[in-house]
């Protein structure tokens, strides 16, 4: 029979919230292994001296009955809305990382409903989930996504994945990535990895441009097996698939300097980043048409972006 509605809700919102806190520490600690004497070789040691190493900050936000609004939870909110918490930072080796965890709840307008498995006949819904992206100050550190989610509308599933978007290809960090996310998809079914690769290649492309928008990873949606407890811990190991593997790239050429001509090609990039998540991504739309926090949707963006 599996657990209930009310405890698979509660269960992959604490869980959210654990992976939130173990990542926020990963990477808090890669600030501090930047040290004042590594900064001193960087192309930007006049601008790092004497920045802290950097600390997420946290933002609470509610989404009531008028919509988003700022602040912690108030009694009542989480039935009429639910909310959220940003956290946020920016420092020495993190340009801007963004770690959001989110439960909303309520009702789909009429049109957006007829686009959500089981919301045709009946439009609340309730939706989890967590969401990082990472742009780092250095051009030889690619940037990364990583989001998981858990939707329930007369039916429920789970979606997500992680993807990886290099400004300076590297085979070994390609190869580390997606290294960890098949040993995280073979523990559950040996044709996920395949499948939700081809997925992700196809998601993360820019029609406009022609181009992919990074070196991929997976990507899945609709995850709906029959099992909700093996379904959620796939979810569950793609998050710690992103822990596994992200943390030692970032390691790995943290230390390395770059030319300004790599700092101008990443910002090139990251316009790509930002005509992505502005154009396709379901994850804007979906945040957009539920009335959550504006903020919080749009924290994928990069700070600095140039176009050609």
């Amino acid at each position: 029979m599996g657990p209930s509605t009310e405890e698979r809700k509660d269960r992959t919102t604490r869980w959210f919230e654990e992976l939130r806190d173990e990542i926020c520490a990963a990477f808090e600690a890669l600030e501090d292994a930047l040290t004042e004497e590594i900064a001193e070789t960087l192309p930007i040691a006049e601008a790092l001296r004497g920045v802290p190493p950097g600390r997420f900050e946290r933002k609470a936000w509610t989404r009531g009955e008028d919509g988003p609004k700022q602040g912690g939870p108030e009694q009542g909110d989480l039935d009429r809305g639910g909310g959220g918490v940003m956290s946020i930072m920016r420092g020495r080796l993190f340009e801007k990382v963004g770690v959001n965890v989110s439960t909303v709840l309520g009702e789909f307008s009429e049109d957006f409903a007829k686009q959500v498995p089981g919301a045709e006949t009946d439009r609340r819904f309730w939706a989890g989930g967590i969401s990082l992206v990472a742009h780092l100050h250095s051009p030889l550190v690619p940037a990364v996504h990583m989001n998981t989610r858990h939707i329930a509308t007369t039916k429920s599933w789970f979606g997500g994945g992680a993807d990886l978007t290099p400004m300076v290809p590297d085979e070994d960090d390609t190869a580390a990535f997606h290294a960890a996310f098949r040993t995280a998809c073979d523990r559950h079914d040996p044709a996920y990895y395949p499948r939700f690769k081809k997925w992700c290649d196809e998601y993360f492309f820019l029609e406009h441009r022609g181009e992919p928008r990074g070196v991929g990873g997976i990507f899945y949606d609709y995850l709906d097996s029959g099992d909700w407890d093996a379904d959620f811990g796939f979810t569950q190991d793609v998050g710690r698939a992103l822990l596994e593997a992200y943390p030692k790239i970032v390691a790995r050429h943290m230390a390395e300097p770059w030319t300004e001509e790599q700092r101008r090609h990443q910002l090139v990039k990251r316009g790509r980043y930002v005509e992505f998540n502005l154009l396709y991504d379901r994850g804007t739309v979906f945040g957009l048409k539920t009335g959550g926090n504006v903020e919080a949707i749009l924290m994928s963006l990069p700070p600095a972006v140039a176009w050609p």
